[in-house]
């Protein structure tokens, strides 16, 4: 199985672990409309979806910036590459959960944002809401705001002669955390930037460097490291305490990297099966599932009040499924010619 294709397989399931997250609650309200009862799953930390995405994106931002490093306007052009893949389709989703919020506000359980929250939203600087939290109008958006520091970093970095880009953004990322956690807390936005979870960009880095030295996982050990990785996901859904903000980098984090180093190392060249394919298309739309799950887990859950259907596990069987079928069709439709757009209107 080629790497792209195992990694692209991660990113679905990493994708899928979240909108199971967010599924559960809506199951609950469903059950409690027919007088059920349901009891949410906690086999996994689902959230730690967005762990394994965070190990991911500094896997691929090495991997796929080889061409990059050394090279003149290498900082520019990065930034502009990484704009055109995350802007269009977030900053539509977010018009999108405004538009609805401000029609039917009792449909999102969200409170009216502040013209403060809304431009910090668009411009992916971390915001305190309304209701306290420090967040953007569309809620999902707190992951990408770290990836948009990840971004501003390494494109700094590459302004450095290649044997140091990748140690500066990592001791930045060290600083930032270090700083917090010893002096903190700090004002925003070092608050929120220097939360541990951002040194799962530097563990994918370190992977991506691994991976270029030639570190590869055959047979056997691959399978392990993927079982152990695995396994300390279960574990962190049952320990007490493994949710804290350093605890989470350790159990969930470590987990991702295990994950990642089963599917980033692997052996080249094996043709994937239709199953994995299937899974990789999927990948492909990851961004487009992350954002997308709430609409449809929560226009479904409307839909199946309406026919008086209370089963909690059809209502997530069909949210689930939806949510991977919308997100093929927008990653086919919108995502994708949209990025192309962006690519050219920026020059990238």
């Amino acid at each position: 199985m080629q790497p792209i294709h195992s990694i692209q397989v991660l990113r679905a399931l990493a994708a899928f672990m979240v909108a199971i997250h967010h599924v559960q609650p809506d199951a609950a309200v469903v059950a409690a409309r027919g007088g059920l009862s349901f009891t949410r799953s906690d086999l996994l930390p689902w959230m730690a979806g967005v762990d394994i995405f965070f190990v991911v994106s500094g896997f691929i931002m090495v991997h796929a910036s080889q061409d990059l490093f050394g090279r003149d306007g290498a900082s520019r052009l990065f930034l502009k590459r990484r704009l055109a893949r995350i802007v269009p389709l977030y900053w539509a989703v977010t018009t999108l959960f405004l538009l609805v919020g401000f029609a039917v506000p009792a449909v999102l359980n969200s409170g009216v944002p502040s013209l403060q929250q809304i431009v910090g939203s668009y411009l992916f600087w971390p915001v305190v809401s309304t209701q306290g939290f420090v967040q953007p109008v569309y809620s999902l958006g707190w992951t990408l705001n770290y990836e948009m520091l990840f971004y501003v970093l390494f494109a700094a970095g590459l302004m450095l002669p290649r044997r140091w880009t990748l140690p500066a953004i990592t001791l930045v990322l060290a600083l930032l955390v270090a700083a917090e956690s010893l002096s903190g807390p700090l004002a925003l936005p070092l608050g929120f930037w220097g939360q541990p979870i951002v040194l799962e960009f530097a563990a994918g880095m370190g992977i991506a460097v691994l991976w270029q030295k030639g570190l590869r996982l055959h047979g056997a050990l691959r399978i392990a490291v993927a079982i152990a990785g695995a396994a300390l996901l279960v574990a962190a859904a049952h320990i007490p305490g493994a949710d804290g903000p350093w605890s989470s980098v350790l159990w969930r984090g470590g987990a991702a990297v295990l994950l990642m180093l089963a599917a980033g190392c692997g052996r080249e060249g094996i043709v994937p099966l239709k199953p994995v394919k299937a899974l990789a298309a999927v990948g492909d739309a990851s961004y487009a599932l992350y954002l997308v799950h709430p609409f449809v887990i929560r226009g479904m859950r409307e839909v199946v009040l309406r026919l008086g259907l209370h089963s909690p596990m059809l209502y997530i069987a069909l949210a689930l499924a939806g949510s991977v079928i919308a997100a093929l069709l927008l990653y086919r439709f919108f995502e994708k010619p949209a990025t192309r757009l962006a690519r050219r209107w920026l020059g990238s």
